[in-house]
């Protein structure tokens, strides 16, 4: 870690606070296995349905038709997933921006993962890139488990139970060592035009 430390230099993650958990789940929905051009495309004639609002509330889009949504890309699986987003955001499963700040890791986890289309994955995301949350090792993220394999010099992939082993050593600072592995594996893609040539 110390030698990523080096080649990296200091850990740029800065969280996006400014989006509510409801919002954030929407739009972590949206994106799911789409191309991100084509995800806000969807959001877009999404938010297009409650003019004057920057993004709706659970409400909102518990009145909207299927039918509506339908029309702005969504999936018959998605909208499913966005109804149970609107009605646990309502019923106070999914906490406001207020109420998640005064959680625990695991408590959120443990609510969030109750909502359809919804898995842990998606949470740690929102943990660490929304809320800032400095102790979040996603080990089933291919990227942390491929920059851990890279940075380590493993012959194979290490399992999400030998990253999380491993990965005590750098609590409470779990999430900035996910960042570093994040780079580790980000530096492998940039292989210049004629080493890709040749490879």
């Amino acid at each position: 870690m110390r030698r990523l430390i080096r080649e990296h230099g200091p850990c740029l993650l800065v969280p996006d606070t400014g989006r509510s958990p409801f919002e954030a789940l929407v739009r972590a929905v949206a994106h799911q296995q789409l191309h991100g051009k084509a995800a806000e495309s969807i959001l877009g004639r999404f938010r297009a349905l409650f003019p004057g609002k920057r993004f709706p509330s659970a409400e909102g889009l518990a009145a909207v038709s299927d039918d509506a949504l339908r029309a702005c890309g969504f999936s018959r699986g998605k909208i499913a997933s966005l109804r149970d987003i609107a009605a646990k955001a309502i019923d106070g499963t999914i906490p406001n921006s207020r109420k998640i700040r005064t959680l625990p890791d695991a408590e959120i986890i443990e609510r969030l993962v109750q909502v359809r289309g919804v898995g842990r994955w998606t949470v740690e995301m929102l943990l660490i890139f929304k809320l800032g949350r400095p102790d979040v090792l996603p080990a089933d993220d291919f990227g942390v488990r491929n920059g851990f394999r890279i940075a380590f010099n493993l012959p194979a992939m290490p399992t999400p139970k030998e990253l999380l082993l491993y990965g005590e050593r750098w609590r409470p600072h779990a999430t900035t060592a996910a960042w570093y592995l994040w780079r580790a594996a980000d530096a492998t893609k940039k292989v210049s035009p004629i080493a890709g040539a040749n490879a």
